[in-house]
């Protein structure tokens, strides 16, 4: 941010739809900048464009593809030891705010009803962090922002 200052850059985002939709998008990291690139494109959907960019010859150097998600906010912290595998993740996410379907549709579909709860729960409390985000790029049906408000004062919850 200080060389975007300095010098009149602008700062891309690093957050993307999974993250800010979990809240594993940190507010003075990946949050931090003036456009939000990849806000609206899932976790699954980043590492297959990184993989199309890569098809014939590494520009993305294929370490951080093959590094273990993590917001490293503790020393081998991973983010699926809070939650699910991002291929599963991201299948709750966009029945649920894409398609606008409920837990009982989504835990219909997919199963595993607590992980399911406790991810839309996280989609929910969430709400602050993505009022303060820079804007996004939007690319799907329903983009956070102006595409997806909710109540962060109410103390409106999930059951």
């Amino acid at each position: 941010m200080a060389m975007s200052n300095k010098f009149g850059y602008l700062l891309l985002t690093t957050g993307n739809k999974s993250e800010m939709a979990t809240g594993y998008a940190t507010l003075y990291g990946d949050m931090c900048g003036a456009l939000a690139v990849i806000a609206d494109i899932y976790k699954t959907q980043v590492y297959r464009i990184a993989n199309f960019i890569n098809r014939k010859k590494e520009i993305i150097p294929i370490e951080i593809i093959k590094k273990p998600p993590s917001a490293e906010l503790s020393p081998d912290q991973k983010d699926e030891d809070s939650l699910p595998p991002y291929d599963f993740l991201d299948k709750i996410l966009q029945m649920y705010l894409e398609e606008y379907k409920e837990f009982n549709e989504i835990t219909t579909k997919l199963g595993k009803p607590d992980v399911v709860r406790k991810v839309l729960q996280n989609v929910d409390k969430n709400e602050f962090k993505r009022k303060q985000a820079a804007p996004a790029l939007r690319v799907s049906r329903k983009a956070f922002g102006y595409g997806r408000r909710y109540p962060i004062v109410q103390k409106w919850r999930r059951p």
